[in-house]
C-alpha cells in the first residue's frame, strides 16, 4: 500500500452514455447536451459523450449525431464514442467524435449476448475498424468487458484478459480499459491484474471501469490506483449499468469519486460544488432517485448550524 498520492488521477466521465444507455425514461437530445457542457465546464478532460449503436438495441441513445453536432466542444476535452462496428466508426468519425472506444467481452457467453458474435469475430471487426480510423485523426481505446468476472461464466482468467491485451496491441489500439461490467472485482484482485497490465501498458494508455454493485467500487479505485492506474471511468450520480449484464447496478459515482481524491489529497482537476450541483438536478430530469452519496450528505466542510436551544445552555 503507498500513501503517495501525488499523481493526479484523472476521470473519464461516462454519465452521458453509460449512465442514460439503459433509462427508462427518454432524455431530450437539448437536455443532453446541456449535461455534457456542463461536464466540460466542471474541468473535466475526457467525456464519454455517446454512442453509435443500432438504435433498436440501445433506443435511449438513438440521437448520437445530434449530441456530437450540438456539443459546445472545450479546448483540451476529449469526446468519447463508443461504436460496435465499422458503421459506427463512420458516424462517430463524421460526427466528429475525438476517440473511439470499442469493446468486447473477455467472457465469449458475455460477448455473444452484449455483441451477438463470438470473440474472435468482434477482433476480425475491431481490424477493419483499425484499417479505416488510420486515414482520421482519431484515437482508439479498446475496452474489455468482464474483466473481473462475468454473471454467465464466473470468475475470468487473468490470463485470457493478457491475451485481449496483447491482441488489441497488435492490432494498433492505443488504450487499454478493464471494465468490471457487474461489479464482481475486489481490491486483492484489482491490484494483482492492474500491475500485471502495466507491465503491458503505460499507465496513461490505461483506464479502470468499476462498478459498485457489491459496494466496492470505490476501494477497487484505491486498490489500482495503488498499483499504478490513474485513470478511472465514472458516471454522474453513479448512473448506469449494462442493458446485457444481469445484475449490473451503476458505475462508480463521479461525485463520490471526486470527494474521496479530495478527502485524501488525490488532485482531479474537478469543481467538485459544480460537480454536485449537477448531480442534485440529475432526479427532476430522469424521475428517480440516484445512489450516489455525497449530493445527499454533503462534503465533510459543508457544516451545519448547530441546534439554537445550545446557546441556553
Amino acid at each position: 500500500m503507498i500513501t503517495d498520492y501525488s499523481d493526479p488521477l484523472i476521470v473519464q466521465e461516462v454519465s452521458p452514455r453509460d449512465g442514460l444507455q439503459i433509462e427508462p425514461t427518454w432524455v431530450e437530445t437539448a437536455d443532453k447536451i446541456a449535461l455534457i457542457d456542463q461536464l466540460s465546464l466542471a474541468g473535466f478532460s475526457r467525456i464519454e459523450a455517446g454512442s453509435f449503436v443500432s438504435p433498436k438495441a440501445i433506443p435511449a441513445l438513438r440521437d448520437g449525431e445530434h449530441v456530437f453536432q450540438g456539443i459546445e466542444r472545450r479546448p483540451g476535452v476529449i469526446y468519447v464514442a463508443l461504436i460496435p462496428n465499422l458503421k459506427g466508426a463512420q458516424r462517430a468519425i463524421e460526427s466528429r467524435a475525438d476517440e473511439l472506444n470499442l469493446v468486447m467481452s473477455a467472457s465469449q457467453t458475455h460477448n455473444l449476448a452484449n455483441m451477438r458474435m463470438r470473440c474472435e469475430a468482434s477482433l476480425a471487426a475491431f481490424g477493419d475498424i483499425v484499417s479505416f480510423a488510420a486515414d482520421h485523426p482519431v484515437r482508439l481505446n479498446g475496452s474489455i468487458a468482464t474483466t473481473f468476472g462475468c454473471p454467465f461464466e464466473g470468475k475470468i482468467d487473468e490470463d485470457r484478459v493478457l491475451q485481449i491485451v496483447d491482441a488489441y496491441q497488435a492490432l494498433g489500439i492505443q488504450g487499454i480499459s478493464l471494465a468490471d461490467t457487474t461489479g464482481m472485482a475486489n481490491p486483492r484482485q484489482v491490484e494483482r491484474l492492474v500491475k500485471r497490465v502495466l507491465e503491458r501498458v503505460p499507465a496513461s494508455d490505461l483506464t479502470l471501469h468499476f462498478h459498485n454493485t457489491r459496494g466496492l467500487g470505490l476501494c477497487n479505485v484505491l486498490a489500482a490506483y495503488e498499483a499504478g492506474a490513474r485513470r478511472f471511468d465514472a458516471a454522474l450520480g453513479g448512473l448506469g449499468g449494462c442493458p446485457f449484464a444481469p445484475g449490473a447496478s451503476g458505475n462508480i459515482c463521479t461525485e463520490d469519486l471526486v470527494n474521496l481524491c479530495e478527502e485524501v489529497g488525490i488532485h482531479t482537476g474537478i469543481d467538485l460544488p459544480h460537480l454536485l450541483q449537477m448531480s442534485r438536478r440529475l432526479p427532476a430530469l430522469l424521475g428517480h432517485e440516484l445512489p450516489g452519496q455525497v449530493a445527499k450528505a454533503g462534503r465533510n466542510c459543508d457544516l451545519h448550524s448547530p441546534p439554537e436551544y445550545i446557546a441556553t445552555l
